[in-house]
């Protein structure tokens, strides 16, 4: 099978130093230009095992290897070859191994890749880089975490022009691509000179001839009617559509279903292309338009209906971001479903049959009065249906046209006042195109009253649809008011949205601290809280990023006049060029004392003022935005 452990060294072999790329490394005798970073653990190289590694015998926490500087011209793939070894069962904090991207002009690196399972041999991450003018390095860290005894190893480095789901099959990690093991058929690896089966095997397509390599099933060991055998790509790690293309031959007694699917992060499969049951003794081209705007794994799978079926051979696989058939449809764009309502409705409308239930608001600055969620002084939508001449006090919205078959996240904020009860006064509906189906997909349970709640639903249609925004009081005498603001759309579920790694420069304090750290602890410093504040007629109901999450706060009645608290950024890389810094604070309630945003650059003394606030502000969340510049490394 295509696992096992006789791949384990021929892996690390690759053909020739001589030809990586820049970038690349397989550690056989340098690190090929690749630094450690002093201030942290040392990593080890081992020339005669090929590999690079850092270990918990020495003290500290992690490891930190970075590239020479790159260039990204084209779109490229990296493949890291890597183990995690610990001798403890699962820790809280186990040691984990992180891919970074360190781009030129930005102040922070983009985590790429994470990974913290352990293993008894060697695995294989693939990772897509789109291309981009930037100059680039490849950062690698290891995390040390809580284990007593833990190792991480790095066997291989490969960067490479071209797409992950690229496969000729020649070289023997794969390119990533596994068999999922059955007891009976499964994809093995055919050629070069190896004749191991009872089927006459066909050479192969990469190199027409005995020496090269291909994937292959075969129906040999089928014991039961419809086994299946399935070849799985890495996953992609960027949005991409375009044309995949593929050699295959079928040779076949009985029928054999030969078939390709995308599966994506809730495994959910959608099938992309087929067999006709023609024969193809020789190597025939197959191409199939492919759109995979979240992370997808493509399957080929191959179903035998009994032992004498015959086989299919796979080999060069490979992707061009044009379709392959002449559509010129442009690509569905997913902001253009969202709005903040600041400018206007964006593409949301009313029906003239309705009078209108929702009007856009704004609230003059008032200490008083809540504001909106974008900016706490702006726009958002308010639904007043007890005066609407609709029978039944309802008011619908409706946001554009959605392309079908398409996982969807939505994400909105709204906030209620002045119900008895809650339940049901916002709900939203899916309508399909001709408006004859219509499906409630959500609706509110309870919430807390006049705090901005952000509400996350994930749908997919196999038909185009619109998402519906519907406000219903059941009576006159129980009619409220229900606030919407800050709608947005993006593709993939919002579960998968959770697993997408952390933005670069973003802390919503929903699990720690991120970047910031206090001067010193104690009387009067920051502390992480959720819900309200403890003292009454001060400070929020809630937190900005959903309604229920984590705030950083400072409770003043600890504090004496004139006494400071320090909330400060770990260094950060100076760059040429602006930066923009945008933050949401809250200041209510009588003896509220100032807010300043200072700038600390490395090597200077004087902390320069940025922004600054002073006294009660507003019952809202209201943003702050600042520009800067700085090209030495500093704090905020």
């Amino acid at each position: 099978a295509v696992t096992g452990a006789g791949f384990v060294l021929a892996a690390l072999r690759l053909a020739g130093a001589a030809l990586l790329s820049p970038g690349s490394c397989a550690f056989e005798d340098s690190a090929c230009g690749y630094e450690w970073d002093y201030a942290h653990l040392p990593w080890a190289l081992h020339g005669e095992g090929h590999y690079i590694s850092v270990d918990t015998s020495y003290e500290g926490e992690r490891a930190v290897l970075s590239s020479p500087e790159l260039y990204l011209e084209e779109w490229s793939c990296i493949r890291l070859i890597y183990q995690i070894a610990t001798t403890s069962e699962a820790s809280t904090d186990p040691a984990r191994l992180n891919l970074y991207l360190r781009q030129e002009g930005e102040s922070f690196d983009r985590l790429l890749w994470s990974a913290k399972e352990p293993s008894d041999s060697w695995l294989i991450a693939s990772l897509d880089l789109a291309n981009s003018t930037k100059k680039y390095k490849v950062v690698l860290e290891g995390e040390m975490g809580q284990d007593k005894s833990a190792s991480i190893a790095v066997f291989e480095i490969k960067i490479t022009p071209g797409y992950c789901i690229e496969c000729d099959f020649e070289e023997n990690h794969l390119c990533g691509f596994v068999n999922r093991w059955n007891p009976n058929v499964n994809w093995f690896v055919g050629g070069g000179n190896i004749r191991n089966s009872q089927s006459i095997l066909p050479e192969d397509h990469t190199l027409n001839s005995e020496l090269g390599h291909y994937m292959y099933v075969d129906s040999v060991y089928v014991k039961h009617f419809q086994e299946v055998a399935q070849l799985i790509s890495p996953k992609t790690t960027a949005p991409m559509s375009g044309c995949l293309s593929f050699y295959y031959q079928l040779k076949q007694e009985s029928s054999i279903v030969f078939t390709v699917y995308l599966r994506d992060v809730s495994g959910f499969y959608e099938e992309i292309w087929k067999t006709d049951s023609a024969l193809s003794a020789d190597w025939s081209l197959a191409e199939v338009d492919f759109n995979a705007p979240y992370p997808m794994e493509v399957i080929f799978e191959v179903a035998f209906n009994s032992a004498k079926g015959g086989y299919v051979a796979l080999d060069d696989i490979s992707f061009s971001p044009v379709y392959c058939s002449n559509q010129t449809g442009t690509p569905f764009n997913p902001a253009e479903a969202g709005c903040n309502f600041e400018e206007d409705l964006c593409n949301f409308y009313q029906d003239h049959k309705d009078s209108p239930g929702w009007s856009r608001v704004k609230v003059k600055r008032n200490v008083y009065r809540a504001g909106d969620h974008t900016t706490g002084f702006g726009y958002y939508l308010l639904a007043n249906t007890k005066f609407t001449s609709q029978p039944g006090y309802i008011g619908r919205l409706y946001g554009p046209t959605l392309p079908g078959n398409l996982q969807f996240c939505l994400r909105f904020y709204y906030a209620l006042y002045g119900f008895f009860k809650m339940s049901g006064t916002l709900a939203v509906y899916i309508f399909e195109e001709n408006h004859v189906v219509q499906e409630k997909i959500w609706s509110v349970l309870d919430s807390p009253k006049g705090v901005w709640t952000q509400a996350e639903i994930s749908f997919k249609k196999p038909m185009p649809c619109k998402v519906v925004f519907v406000s219903w009081c059941k009576s006159f005498w129980d009619c409220g008011l229900v606030a919407l603001d800050d709608v947005s759309l993006s593709l993939g579920s919002c579960q998968a949205a959770d697993l997408v790694l952390p933005n670069p420069g973003e802390c919503t304090f929903e699990k720690d601290e991120c970047v910031f750290t206090q001067k010193k602890r104690g009387r009067g410093s920051w502390l992480r809280r959720r819900g309200p504040t403890p003292t009454s007629y001060t400070g929020p109901k809630g937190d900005h990023t959903t309604g229920v999450g984590y705030y950083m706060y400072i409770e003043a009645s600890d504090m004496v006049y004139g006494q400071r608290a320090y909330l400060v950024s770990r260094s950060l890389r100076g760059t040429s060029g602006k930066q923009c810094l945008t933050f949401f604070y809250h200041m209510y309630g009588a003896g509220t004392g100032l807010l300043s945003v200072y700038l600390k650059k490395e090597g200077e003394e004087e902390e320069i003022p940025l922004w600054r606030r002073t006294g009660e502000q507003s019952i809202s969340w209201l943003r702050g935005l600042i520009e800067y510049e700085s090209d030495k490394n500093y704090q905020v």
